[in-house]
C-alpha cells in the first residue's frame, strides 16, 4: 500500500512539473521577431490580459554588459534555462543564463569602427548592429561586425559556436573580399549591416544599406553565404545607387520565398530597384518579372523627398477569406503610407492591392502581426493619423488587414506612448489574450502593454523600480521562458509577470 501511494504521489509530481514546463516556454527563439516571417507573435501561456499589469523587473536577474545594443537578444535552448545571445556596438558577443544573467561566455570579434574613420552616419563606435542569427542544427550563431582594420573598415561575416564562443571554421568571411571574387565591387565604409540576418536551406543571407546621412556611391545588398562551405558566396545589388535595405526586420521568409524592402535611389531617371518591394530566391538571381517586385506609382517623388519604402521589413500575412487563406505581404514607408501587396503577383509598377495613409509622420521601425477573427492585426509604432477615437499622443496602432470583401487596411485602434522602438505581441495560444507590448526607446523609458483587441493600456512600467534605460531606437523585445527581456545600454532587463 505505502508503495502503491509512493506510485502515486510520483505521478502526481510529474504531472505538476510537466504543467510548469510548457512546450511553449521551452523553444529557441533563433531569429529576430521569433520566426522568419517576422510575424513577432510570441506564444506566452500565462501572460493573459489578468496576469499583464502585474508585470514588474525581475529583481534576481542580473545580465551586465559594455557597450551599445541595437540588436533584439536571442535566445537557445541548450537546456532547462538556456543561453540569451546579445550583440554589441563593441562587437563583442555575450552568451548569458538565461535564468540568472549570468554570463557564460563573452567573445571579442575585432575593434569597433569609430565615427570618425566613417564619412557619415550616426553610430559611435559602429560594430555589430544587424540581429544575428542562431542556426540550431549546428549549434551555431552567426553575424556581420563592422571591424577596423589596419588600412580600412571592412565588414565581416562571424560563426561562434554557441557551446564555448569560439569561431567557426571557414570564419570569419570578409565581404569585400569575397565579392571582389565575384567581379563585384563592395566598399564597406560606405556600407551599413542594420538588417536582421537569415538562415534558408542552409545558407545565411545578408542584408546591407548605407549609413544615416546617404553618403556616397553604397547600394541595396543581399549577399548569400553556404553554410556547409562559406567559400561559396552569392550576391545580389540594386542597380542603382542607393536602395538601401536597411531595415531593422531585415529579410522576411513566407516558407517558399524572401522578401526585402529597399529605400530611395540616387539621381535615377528610370527605375532602378528603388523604393520597392522585391521577391527573392536563394539563388539571389535578379528578378525580371513585375511579379516579384513592387514600386509606388511616385517611386520619383519618393526618391526625392527621402521617403524610403525600405524603412520596415515586408511583412507576410495570410488572411481568411472565402477560399481559406489570402496570401499577402504588407510594406510601410517613410511616407506614411501602408500598402498592401499581392504575395502571389506584387504587382510591379504601381501595383499594390490598397494604399492608406496611416501615418503623419516616417514609419521607421518592425511591425508585429497576430490574427483577429476574420482578420489580421498588425502592430506598427508611428504617429497615427485617422484613429477611430481620439488618442493623445497616439505613436502606436494596429491595423486590421481584411480579404473580404475585397482587401483593405483599416485602422483598429491607437495607442498613448513615447518612443522609437518595435512591437512585438505575445498570445497564450498564437490567438488569445493578445498583448502588443512596445518600450519607449529614446522616450520615457517605459515597458507598455495594450490589449491587442482594442487597444486598452493594461502595462505602463510606471514604477521606477520598473524604467528601462538606454534603449535604442529601433530596439525591439524578447519574450521567452515566460518573461519579457529588453537590451539597454550595458544591460539586460527581465520582466516576470
Amino acid at each position: 500500500m505505502r508503495n502503491r501511494l509512493l506510485v502515486v504521489l510520483s505521478c502526481v509530481a510529474l504531472g505538476a512539473a510537466l504543467l510548469v514546463w510548457d512546450p511553449a516556454r521551452a523553444q529557441s527563439v533563433p531569429t529576430y521577431h521569433r520566426s522568419p516571417d517576422r510575424s513577432g507573435n510570441y506564444v506566452m501561456p500565462g501572460l493573459t490580459w489578468e496576469r499583464a499589469p502585474g508585470l514588474h523587473r525581475d529583481p534576481t536577474f542580473d545580465g551586465r554588459f559594455e557597450g551599445q545594443v541595437y540588436a533584439q537578444p536571442l535566445l537557445w535552448r541548450s537546456g532547462p534555462t538556456g543561453l540569451l545571445v546579445v550583440a554589441t556596438e563593441e562587437n563583442v558577443i555575450y552568451a548569458f543564463d538565461a535564468k540568472t544573467g549570468k554570463t557564460v561566455w563573452r567573445r571579442s570579434v575585432g575593434r569597433p569602427v569609430p565615427r570618425s574613420a566613417l564619412p557619415c552616419g550616426n553610430i559611435d563606435p559602429l560594430g555589430i548592429t544587424g540581429t544575428p542569427v542562431i542556426d540550431e542544427g549546428r549549434r551555431a550563431v552567426y553575424f556581420d561586425a563592422m571591424v577596423a582594420g589596419e588600412d580600412k573598415p571592412r565588414h565581416m561575416i562571424f560563426g561562434l559556436s554557441l557551446g564555448d564562443g569560439s569561431i567557426l571554421p571557414g570564419f570569419p568571411v570578409d565581404i569585400p573580399r569575397a565579392l571582389k571574387a565575384l567581379g563585384m565591387r563592395f566598399i564597406s565604409a560606405i556600407q551599413n549591416q542594420r538588417g536582421a540576418l537569415l538562415i534558408v536551406n542552409d545558407k545565411l543571407f545578408i542584408p546591407y544599406g548605407g549609413h544615416y546621412g546617404d553618403c556616397g556611391p553604397y547600394h541595396g545588398w543581399v549577399v548569400g553565404i553556404d553554410l556547409a562551405s562559406p567559400a561559396k558566396v552569392s550576391a545580389w545589388a540594386t542597380r542603382a545607387e542607393g536602395g538601401g535595405i536597411w531595415a531593422p526586420g531585415g529579410i522576411s521568409y513566407d516558407g517558399r520565398s524572401m522578401f526585402v524592402a529597399t529605400g530611395n535611389t540616387m539621381g535615377a531617371q528610370q527605375w532602378s530597384d528603388g523604393e520597392a518591394v522585391f521577391r527573392l530566391h536563394t539563388d539571389l538571381a535578379p528578378p525580371t518579372s513585375s511579379r516579384d517586385f513592387f514600386a509606388p506609382a511616385n517611386w520619383k517623388f519618393m526618391d526625392r523627398a527621402d521617403q524610403d519604402l525600405g524603412a520596415t521589413n515586408p511583412l507576410p500575412l495570410d488572411v481568411p477569406s472565402a477560399n481559406g487563406k489570402t496570401q499577402f505581404v504588407l510594406a510601410l514607408g517613410k511616407d506614411g503610407n501602408a500598402y498592401l501587396l499581392n504575395r502571389k503577383d506584387l504587382g510591379g509598377i504601381g501595383g499594390a492591392l490598397a494604399v492608406k495613409q496611416i501615418a503623419r509622420a516616417p514609419i521607421r521601425t518592425a511591425p508585429a502581426s497576430f490574427p483577429a477573427g476574420n482578420a489580421v492585426f498588425v502592430a506598427v509604432q508611428a504617429r497615427a493619423v485617422g484613429c477611430p477615437r481620439p488618442v493623445a499622443n497616439p505613436d502606436v496602432l494596429a491595423l486590421r488587414i481584411a480579404a473580404r470583401p475585397s482587401p483593405s487596411i483599416s485602422i483598429a485602434w491607437c495607442g498613448t506612448f513615447e518612443g522609437r522602438a518595435a512591437p512585438i505581441v505575445t498570445t497564450t495560444d498564437g490567438s488569445s489574450n493578445p498583448i502588443v507590448w512596445i518600450a519607449g526607446a529614446e522616450g520615457d523609458n517605459r515597458l507598455h502593454g495594450f490589449r491587442g483587441d482594442n487597444g486598452t493600456p493594461i502595462f505602463a512600467g510606471d514604477r521606477a523600480a520598473d524604467r528601462v534605460q538606454g534603449v535604442a531606437r529601433f530596439s525591439t523585445i524578447l519574450a521567452a521562458d515566460g518573461r519579457l527581456f529588453i537590451a539597454g545600454d550595458g544591460r539586460l532587463y527581465a520582466f516576470v509577470p
